[in-house]
């Protein structure tokens, strides 16, 4: 057993005022299999970078193991087995097959190019030539973006099988089946909790229904000590303005009893606004962590006719090649579908062709010249310039597509930055803030929550529940899909 220390950790990027962490202290056992996961941009990746030495930073972090990094770079024209040795240099080659098996990869790909493998290949064969290191402990950062949901459950049995790691990722299902502990950004500090994702969820609502009944005590508290200590105040100034007064049946006032009492009316005074300030310092220590999630909007139109659109007998693919073939299906208003199916299967080629977005495909398509579409993509690539910019050419307003992206957790700050130098998720909240601003009678979203963090996730669930958008989307997470969808279009 060996403990990752990690001790008055502060780190803030070139150029900006806010600290990414500031004084943290925490230990990492080196057999936890555990979970990281918090809001986007709260420096989850960052931490990844600074445990590895990437940028200097203040504070000590101590660890006797060899840290490895996942994703990591691998030449598409190396040979898939020399690859794995190259991180794995004293890996037998029965070990190797096993560790393809257990990723339910055929030990063929050996053999061929790198960059041969679909994406999904690709993700496992790095990982296994990590698993196959000796005395390493794993950064596994976001293994699951090119997965689907027979990928992903998997690569949750095969991190089962394994310690030694931290695991970034915002997918609930996914953290549930692998980890047995979680270490959680909050927005003032960093905690550890014994279990998985919904251990931490249970435990982290309970916590914050106390501190806001806590708070609410300390308010009431504070208020009635408020009053009592400005009625003391009042009564101690007019019993000392006595002292002073004319004589009452011919006898002069006490001076010495009437200053006494004044005396202790203002020490009692004093005494009710010691204890108003104690509340107040205890309240001030509450709701430090509490996340927020304001409820979003969505304005979906009305379409004249349905179904909105219908497809016979599409077939769809690219470079000559056909991924789907004879799908027939109908969107009628209302409907949520999800388009599930494995990697390379069409998913998204289909979304790009009922968008009529330039895509190879025959059959017939039925769709209205004035059916508004709103269309999520799946990369984020290219994105950059600043959010001004970018809600102008979209044609959308920009003050709601702010107000959009500060209820996903955007700082102000974050709105004079260049997009190009948002982290993964807050890309992602870019482009579905710009859709949700969209009055459109159909929303079409091609896994919209890669690297989305959790809470974000639960705010758009909310919405489309609420909303009841026409939505066709693509997504891997088996809790939003089993919460969202109405149908399902297996491809």
């Amino acid at each position: 057993m060996s403990m990752i220390q990690v001790t008055d950790l502060t780190f803030t990027y070139d150029g900006s005022s806010d600290p990414v962490f500031e004084n943290v202290t925490f230990r990492i056992d080196s057999r936890w299999k555990l979970g990281f996961t918090g809001r986007n941009g709260r420096g989850k990746t960052t931490f990844l970078k600074l445990m590895l030495g990437e940028y200097p930073y203040g504070g000590k972090i101590q660890c006797d193991l060899d840290l490895e990094y996942f994703p990591y770079e691998i030449d598409p024209g190396q040979n898939t087995l020399e690859a794995i040795r190259a991180k794995a240099p004293n890996a037998q080659d029965w070990e190797i097959e096993r560790e393809l098996s257990l990723l339910g990869i055929s030990a063929g790909v050996l053999g061929r190019p790198f960059g041969t493998l679909s994406n999904g290949e690709q993700t496992k064969i790095r990982l296994a030539a990590l698993f196959l290191r000796d005395n390493s402990f794993l950064l596994i950062d976001e293994p699951t973006n090119h997965l689907d949901a027979d990928g992903r459950q998997m690569l949750a049995r095969y991190l089962d099988r394994h310690s030694g790691y931290i695991l970034v990722s915002h997918d609930r299902a996914f953290l549930d089946a692998c980890i047995d502990h979680i270490l959680v950004i909050n927005r003032k500090n960093i905690e550890i909790y014994k279990g998985n994702f919904t251990t931490w969820e249970q435990e982290k609502s309970m916590q914050d229904q106390r501190e806001l009944a806590e708070n609410e005590k300390h308010k009431k508290e504070i208020k009635r000590l408020q009053e009592a200590a400005a009625r003391t105040a009042d009564w101690s100034d007019k019993v000392e303005k006595t002292k002073h007064g004319t004589r009452n049946s011919g006898l002069r006032p006490d001076r010495g009893y009437i200053g006494h009492q004044a005396a202790k009316m203002m020490q009692r005074s004093k005494s009710i606004e010691r204890r108003r300030q104690a509340h107040i310092e205890e309240k001030a220590a509450l709701l430090h962590n509490i996340d927020t999630a304001e409820d979003l909007k969505l304005s979906p139109l009305d379409f004249f006719t349905d179904p909105l659109l219908s497809a016979v007998d599409l077939s769809g693919g690219y470079d000559g090649r056909a991924v789907f073939q004879k799908l027939s299906l109908e969107i009628h208003a209302g409907d949520r579908i999800a388009v599930r199916g494995g990697n390379g299967c069409g998913k998204s080629t289909l979304l790009r062709i009922l968008c009529g977005r330039k895509t190879d495909h025959t059959g017939k398509l039925y769709k209205s010249d004035r059916l508004k579409i709103s269309y999520v993509p799946q990369s984020t690539e290219g994105l950059s310039g600043d959010l001004r910019a970018y809600a102008q050419n979209l044609q959308i307003d920009e003050s709601l597509f702010k107000a959009i992206l500060r209820k996903l957790d955007f700082s102000r700050a974050q709105f004079d930055k260049d997009i190009a130098n948002f982290s993964d998720g807050q890309k992602k909240k870019v482009l579905l803030a710009g859709s949700l601003c969209q009055q459109a009678h159909l929303y079409v979203w091609d896994e919209p929550l890669n690297y989305i963090d959790v809470l974000s996730r639960m705010q758009i669930e909310r919405l489309i529940l609420d909303s009841k958008p026409t939505l066709l989307f693509v997504e891997h997470d088996i809790a939003f899909c089993t919460n969202i969808a109405t149908k399902t279009v297996w491809l």
